[in-house]
């Protein structure tokens, strides 16, 4: 599963890259604060409309070529990203980019989940999870560095042409054992109480990412006076805590009980490090940052080791595809609501309110995250 790891390495700091730093681009090319959260939004709509059909697609047939048209999908909006100037244009660029990202999502995660090998669950799922989550400080950094020294399209093109390259690694991927599956059996699945409540407490997660796709980096330009290059290298920075906290989860050995306490924990950090972070002094702003970032590392490498185990391999990929849509579509509420909020009343309220829900959804949590090992294809711990 290497070639995996640098697949999701490479493509998420392209789209992560491009996205945490669209917002500055935008306000450049004079988009009110509307505007930006419904493009926001419509990078989100994209993922609530194709994850299932994506995930149901991934149970019955090969992923390989599906994960290739992907990616040049997204090399090729990337491009046109950097063209587009009017906003109802960057709307449609950005709910085809959301597409082709939530169908690598659903399908790469689809691929993994089937694997059957990895062993220690915590080590499989948090080294997955320190991957993806190592691209997005990777291309954020380097992005901010290409926006400073050549502009926001120069950023779009090289992260276009590394997308690209990421062709040849799908060699030898595929294989898996796929099997009819009615629609009818996913709503079952969802019919459970356990999935149900999990499936809520994933979208209240979700709320947050509105923030960060919106007025984040706004934000730290307004409150600290911040240069492209400088926002770049907070947020880039602040996010490494999410990769290594990933990292520390798969270096523990399967242990139910206290994966339950690291998700609650990792909750609650997540949304006392949000409220925090909206300081005006720029280094105590920053600690509670890697705060919320280590927190939402620990839930990132723990949230797909629950789902790994709610489902069934064989239905799996759809049913993962229905939590995609379900957080996605929280992402997009998100947006909308904190974008319009932060730009009316204040940059620093949105990270206040999403942080409180995230305090209130870990007590919710107590309910809704698994008690008992209830995983079933997850090995005893050694």
């Amino acid at each position: 599963m290497r070639r995996v790891h640098l697949i999701n390495f490479v493509r998420k700091a392209a789209v992560l890259g491009a996205f945490f730093l669209a917002p500055l681009h935008f306000l450049k090319l004079g988009f009110s604060g509307l505007e930006i959260g419904v493009i926001a939004s419509g990078y989100g709509l994209a993922p609530l409309v194709f994850s299932f059909p994506t995930g149901w697609t991934n149970d019955r047939f090969s992923m390989k070529r599906v994960i290739l048209a992907s990616l040049l999908a997204q090399s090729a909006v990337l491009v046109l990203i950097g063209l587009a100037r009017e906003a109802w244009l960057m709307a449609g660029l950005f709910l085809v980019f959301g597409m082709a990202n939530n169908v690598l999502d659903v399908s790469i995660n689809s691929l993994y989940y089937k694997n059957p090998g990895g062993g220690n669950p915590n080590r499989k799922y948090g080294t997955y999870n320190f991957w993806l989550s190592l691209g997005p400080p990777a291309g954020i950094l380097a992005g901010g560095a290409l926006m400073g020294l050549a502009g926001y399209r120069a950023l779009l093109g090289v992260f276009a042409g590394l997308t690209l390259l990421l062709a040849p690694a799908l060699r030898g991927l595929g294989g898996e054992r796929f099997s009819i599956v009615r629609i009818k059996e996913y709503r079952s699945i969802f019919l459970k109480k356990n999935v149900l409540a999990f499936s809520l407490c994933l979208f209240v997660l979700a709320l947050h990412w509105g923030v960060e796709g919106t007025v984040y980096a706004p934000f730290l330009r307004s409150r600290f006076g911040l240069d492209d290059f400088q926002v770049g290298l907070y947020i880039s920075l602040a996010y490494l805590a999410l990769a290594f906290s990933s990292l520390a989860v798969s270096r523990l050995g399967f242990n139910p009980e206290r994966n339950r306490r690291l998700f609650l924990l990792g909750m609650a950090l997540s949304g006392l490090g949000l409220i925090l972070m909206v300081q005006h002094d720029v280094r105590m702003s920053f600690l509670f940052r890697v705060i919320h970032e280590g927190g939402d590392g620990v839930l990132g490498a723990l949230a797909v080791l629950y789902i790994s185990g709610l489902f069934e391999k064989r239905t799996i990929g759809g049913s993962a595809g229905i939590l995609t849509a379900l957080q996605t579509s929280g992402q997009m509420a998100g947006a909308l609501a904190f974008s319009t909020l932060g730009f009316r009343a204040g940059l620093q309220y949105p990270f206040i309110i999403a942080g409180a829900l995230l305090l209130a959804n870990a007590a919710f949590g107590l309910y809704a995250v698994p008690q008992e090992r209830g995983l079933g294809e997850i090995p005893a711990p050694a």
